[in-house]
């Protein structure tokens, strides 16, 4: 079964209204445990829209989403928000560190929601701060940190809560190329681990370094490379002008 399935999936904005926006136009996606998957596409291509659908922080209009089994659509706020406690992390383009807190703190944080005891927090703060190689500053405050090591440490957050699901919003977009190819190599060690991850981003280079590649345009799936050769009796190879899967 996969972790994540789409059923014509619509998000809908205005609906009825003469100015009515289909953000997401009947997308079928499916994802599998353990995936390293980029989705791409340009501004207004309802990459972020579907991000924040795969990601719980909206649900759609029409169609039904499934995250490892579970129905997403009927959700109430309370509900997607104890989903993304424990199925999700995130990783976004402007790191999202609360200021006031050091490092380890800003780690442990979501920890919190996860109701794991204060011990643990900062024991599996410190422990994910080691894997990204940034533990010396775990007493440090954003502020006293570069871009890539602020990068690191939403990147060790994320490593912390155990989530079976990584969201990357455009994680490399606020980096020099070489600070992105070293945080796209934690993500894919991260991967390598088990962990699901889903790269959002307009940058074909980044998405290229994903093991699989959906792009996005007008609110549908136009290419999606896992269907790259594949042969299908009475349209031949897929991929070109599959809108969906």
């Amino acid at each position: 079964m996969s972790l994540i399935r789409l059923e014509d999936v619509y998000k809908i904005y205005g609906e009825g209204e003469e100015n009515q926006v289909n953000a997401l136009d009947g997308v079928t996606m499916e994802i599998g445990q353990g995936e390293f998957v980029a989705i791409i596409g340009t501004s207004g291509s309802g990459k972020s829209t579907m991000m924040n659908l795969l990601g719980c922080l909206d649900v759609p209009t029409r169609g039904e989403y499934y995250l490892d089994g579970i129905s997403i659509r009927r959700r109430t706020q309370k509900e997607l928000s104890d989903i993304r406690s424990r199925r999700i992390a995130f990783i976004f383009q402007g790191y999202n560190l609360i200021p006031s807190l050091n490092v380890w703190q800003n780690v442990a944080l979501p920890m919190a929601y996860q109701r794991v005891p204060p011990a643990q927090r900062r024991a599996r703060a410190l422990e994910a701060l080691e894997q990204v190689e940034i533990l010396a500053k775990a007493e440090n405050r954003p502020s006293q940190l570069s871009g890539g090591q602020q990068q690191r440490v939403a990147i060790a957050r994320a490593i912390a809560t155990r989530s079976p699901v990584l969201m990357a919003d455009e994680p490399t977009g606020a980096l020099d190329s070489k600070t992105g190819a070293q945080v796209l190599q934690l993500m894919r060690k991260l991967n390598a681990g088990g962990t699901t991850v889903i790269l959002i981003t307009h940058d074909n280079g980044i998405a290229a370094q994903a093991d699989r590649t959906v792009r996005v345009m007008d609110g549908r799936i136009v290419h999606d490379s896992l269907w790259d050769g594949v042969l299908i009796p009475g349209l031949g190879a897929a991929g070109a002008g599959r809108a969906a899967l």
